[in-house]
């Protein structure tokens, strides 16, 4: 029978792509990884890893493990941590999944707020490109909470902590809309944009805004940093489409509200009895979210939290 030793170091050389990272990282020599890999493999029923050269990759049996390893390392992981807090040894942690965006514009006042109440308890963040990725996550045991736009379907709680509006970024001498801050899409159906790689989730929402504008956005760069797209516009090399909270104080490019307006619910979801640690989480998180609603001027205010 497997044991988490095993799933650990699995996991631990897949996420790393290499056998020797992987035994560095946890403390071990190659040959008892390896071992330990081949034991697990002898108890699965065959190969979980095709060795290469410079770099191993999943078979589909290890692909097909691989998601179940995740899930049973977590739940070992908030076993550890519920024995841990009821003995009074250490606070715990608790492990957030997030969208890319919501690391950058949600979730720093959350975090401050949290860490003032509750200084011994980590935080880890798991963050992800897209929101389905983000949701496969939570349904695996990841995470104890999620933070995103709303899921599809959810079996559990889902709190709304607001609405997030999205801008316009061009540079700062961009002649676009010289004399206001609402700009038509069909304005930029020319311009090549500054987009996002595929697999983010604002490609698709880019995407789909201006196709539904009538035109697709030609890319003059792609970016896989969230945050890398409003500097690139600020650059000149193009528009982007940015949530409104992502900007920083003193933002030097130029920013526009689109028209029409462009705008998505943001949520909060976990299981659906959720333990002491991840409840109190969702408190702070009503109390201090400031979902970005664009001013304008550029600045961008908070948006109220609600829940169904």
């Amino acid at each position: 029978m497997a044991t988490l030793r095993q799933l650990e170091y699995f996991v631990t050389v897949v996420e790393t792509g290499a056998f020797t990272r992987a035994a560095e990282l946890l403390h071990v020599s190659q040959p008892a990884l390896s071992h330990q890999v081949q034991a697990l493999e002898r108890d699965a029923g065959g190969r979980l890893l095709e060795r290469l050269p410079r770099a191993v990759r999943l078979t589909p049996m290890g692909r097909a493990m691989l998601p179940h390893a995740r899930a049973a390392l977590a739940e070992a992981d908030r076993a550890r941590t519920a024995a841990r807090r009821a003995a009074g040894l250490d606070g715990g942690e608790i492990q957030l999944a997030v969208v890319y965006s919501v690391t950058l514009g949600v979730l720093p006042p959350v975090l401050r707020a949290w860490r003032e109440r509750h200084p011994e308890v980590r935080v880890r963040l798991l963050e992800f490109a897209h929101t389905e990725a983000l949701t496969a996550a939570m349904a695996a045991g990841r995470a104890d909470l999620a933070i995103g736009p709303v899921p599809e379907s959810w079996d559990g709680p889902v709190r709304e902590l607001g609405v997030e509006e999205f801008v316009l970024v061009v540079a700062g001498d961009d002649p676009v809309a010289p004399g206001g801050e609402s700009t038509p899409l069909t304005e930029f159906a020319d311009r090549d944009w500054v987009h996002y790689a595929p697999g983010n989730g604002l490609a698709e929402l880019l995407d789909q805004v201006c196709t539904a504008a009538g035109f697709r956005p030609r890319a003059a760069v792609r970016t896989e940093q969230t945050a890398a797209a409003p500097l690139l516009a600020a650059a000149g090399l193009g528009p982007a489409l940015v949530p409104a909270d992502l900007l920083p104080p003193g933002f030097d490019g130029r920013v526009l509200r689109p028209e029409p307006p462009v705008r998505r619910t943001l949520a909060a979801y976990c299981r659906p009895e959720p333990d002491p640690l991840t409840a109190a989480f969702l408190a702070v998180l009503g109390r201090h979210t400031r979902v970005g609603i664009w001013r304008p001027g550029g600045e961008a205010g908070g948006a109220g939290a609600g829940t169904r």
